[in-house]
């Protein structure tokens, strides 16, 4: 049986599955950095959709980003505050090495 690392080496072999899995890189980084946040504050999905007025299914989506329209900035913003962080936005050149930083909101 194959495990799922086995499975997606095997996968990555294939030039086609390696050109999609490259072209939505960012967006998996963008969508883990959300998760990982949302872990590291100890907060349900439905812990968030109450706080930023919205249903759990919503959150789902946006996490999965598995959606037929992108979340606005005002929707990630939200997102971001209800976990008590600040969303960041920042244009980097593509030859930088991308860093992936979660920084906390400081209260005050």
């Amino acid at each position: 049986m194959l495990t799922h690392k086995k499975l997606k080496a095997q996968a990555l072999e294939r030039p086609d599955v390696k050109a999609e899995y490259d072209r939505l890189e960012e967006e998996f980084s963008f969508l883990d950095e959300f998760l990982k946040a949302r872990a590291a504050a100890g907060v349900t999905q439905a812990e968030v959709a109450e706080r930023i007025g919205t249903t759990q299914s919503a959150i789902a989506r946006l996490e999965s980003g598995s959606g037929k329209h992108s979340p606005s900035l005002s929707t990630l913003q939200k997102y971001a505050h209800a976990l008590g962080c600040r969303l960041e936005l920042r244009l980097v050149n593509k030859t930088s090495k991308p860093t992936r930083v979660v920084k906390k909101q400081a209260n005050g």
